[in-house]
């Protein structure tokens, strides 16, 4: 599967997310030089397919069975010290990583007595989620954490959990002959496709391995690296043109150049067979072989509408990084668009707010420009000819028609070729590769101006640590 996305980007004492702001912000670092080039140091992943034999697979399972456990125990341990705060006994709560671990250390004989058959690295994963999801908790209690409200973490179930465990030490390799990887207590594990495009840059140097996360989707197991890659970036890709691209349900994607990217709509052509598959997993008995069976040919199903819908975007945003200088895009309120009852499956099958997080990397890997669009610019509801801005525009109109200047033209191809002219108020109301980093104001868009443009938010979370994963290549 090859690398499937970067992480972060490595800049003087601290790392940045390889957002198009992020990239932005070191124009005035680089060479002014069209075809010069600057190398930096990329958090990336890569992400390969594993094909165990039945007892690897037992103990990639029991790995993550082991961090599910840590996970629930360490959750029912905070509750029960919570508890006995409130009652007046003075009692430490464990809350960070640190802390968990030192208790878990301790009373790991008592509750887990099978704790030696795995890796300490899984009970480590499940610990580490639970010192995050307590302090992403307590940072949305207290006002320090942006977005919607965040509750207090719940036990994960066996069959509803996401199936996962995380290496950060001990031997965690590509082997040489691009068709296995090693793992801590797992072992020499083989891999369902070449490992040649990681193996490379270990061997030139240029990549290091601090990470490796097990995972398991329908009934294929997945290894994803994370790597410290050194990739040298263009200031510029070379393409002078501005595009811009207005996403929707009826095309994946309109671009103000008149080109239509169809939406593949993998989840709604998969629909006749899930109905079939969820009818006959209702019949099923519980906890018999027939209804495990039935319930791993439809997480199949699910599991591929997936991968054709991120191999779609995947495509659509390479293309864009690669062939035009400037991509516009808008700010999309992709939660507040799928309380529609009656469009959240079409919505939430699309990928917009994926399209909009891969092409905040890609543009800063392919020397190219993204320029987002405030949420409340008037997109679809102006004129692209003259300007003119309608007061109201259904969904059911298809058509935009100017009442000014006369131009019919489909409304996705007019809000596409808005979206490109912001870039023109943009440079006009500033001066220059300066002007596309300014936030605007938090107002509606005018008519006419400088319009509100935000940047990208950095969503990874930083832990303070890398791994100590021994260094390869």
């Amino acid at each position: 599967m090859g690398p499937i996305g970067a992480l972060g980007i490595a800049c003087g004492h601290g790392r940045m997310p390889v957002t198009a702001h992020a990239y932005r912000c070191l124009y005035d670092e680089y060479p002014k030089h069209p075809e010069a080039a600057v190398m930096v140091t990329v958090l990336q992943a890569y992400q390969f397919a594993l094909d165990p034999t039945p007892r690897k697979r037992g103990s990639l399972a029991s790995h993550a069975g082991a961090a599910l456990f840590a996970y629930n125990w360490g959750l029912e341990l905070v509750t029960i010290r919570l508890e006995q705060r409130r009652a007046g006994q003075d009692v430490q709560v464990p809350w960070t990583l640190a802390e968990l671990r030192r208790e878990w250390n301790r009373a790991k004989h008592d509750v887990a007595p099978w704790w030696a058959e795995n890796s300490k690295e899984a009970y480590n994963s499940g610990l580490d989620a639970l010192a995050r999801a307590l302090k992403n908790w307590s940072d949305s209690r207290n006002g320090l954490r942006k977005g919607r409200p965040i509750g207090f973490p719940r036990r994960k179930k066996k069959r509803r959990a996401r199936v996962a465990c995380r290496f950060t030490t001990g031997a965690v390799r590509v082997l040489p002959d691009r068709k296995h990887v090693q793992l801590p207590r797992i072992g020499v594990v083989k891999t369902h496709e070449s490992t040649r495009k990681l193996a490379r840059r270990l061997e030139q140097g240029t990549a290091r391995i601090l990470a490796a996360t097990i995972t398991r989707r329908a009934d294929r197991w997945y290894v994803s690296f994370t790597v410290e890659v050194q990739r040298t970036i263009s200031t510029s890709n070379g393409r002078a043109g501005v595009v811009g691209v207005d996403v929707g349900v009826r095309h994946l994607a309109v671009l103000s150049t008149g080109q239509t990217i169809p939406n593949p709509r993998p989840l709604e052509r998969s629909q006749r067979k899930l109905r079939r598959l969820n009818r006959q997993l209702a019949r099923r008995k519980p906890s018999s072989r027939r209804r495990s069976r039935t319930r791993r040919r439809l997480a199949r199903v699910h599991a591929r509408a997936a991968n054709l819908r991120r191999d779609g975007l995947h495509t659509l945003t390479t293309s864009l990084a690669t062939q035009h200088g400037t991509v516009v895009v808008e700010q999309l309120n992709v939660a507040g668009l799928v309380r529609n009852r009656r469009l959240a499956r079409a919505i939430a099958d699309t990928g917009m707010g994926e399209l909009r997080r891969l092409l905040g990397y890609k543009t800063g890997w392919y020397g190219c420009r993204l320029v987002v669009a405030d949420r409340f610019f008037p997109s679809s509801k102006t004129c692209s000819g003259c300007g003119w801005v309608k007061a109201k525009l259904t969904l059911a109109e298809r058509t935009f028609c100017c009442e000014t200047c006369g131009l019919v033209m489909d409304r996705d191809l007019n809000a596409a070729r808005n979206l490109a002219k912001l870039v023109e108020l943009i440079v006009a109301a500033g001066s220059g590769p300066e002007a596309l980093n300014a936030r605007g104001a938090d107002r509606k868009s005018q008519r006419a101006g400088q319009v509100a443009v935000k940047r990208e938010a950095g969503t990874e979370h930083h832990s303070g640590q890398t791994g100590t994963v021994q260094p390869q290549g």
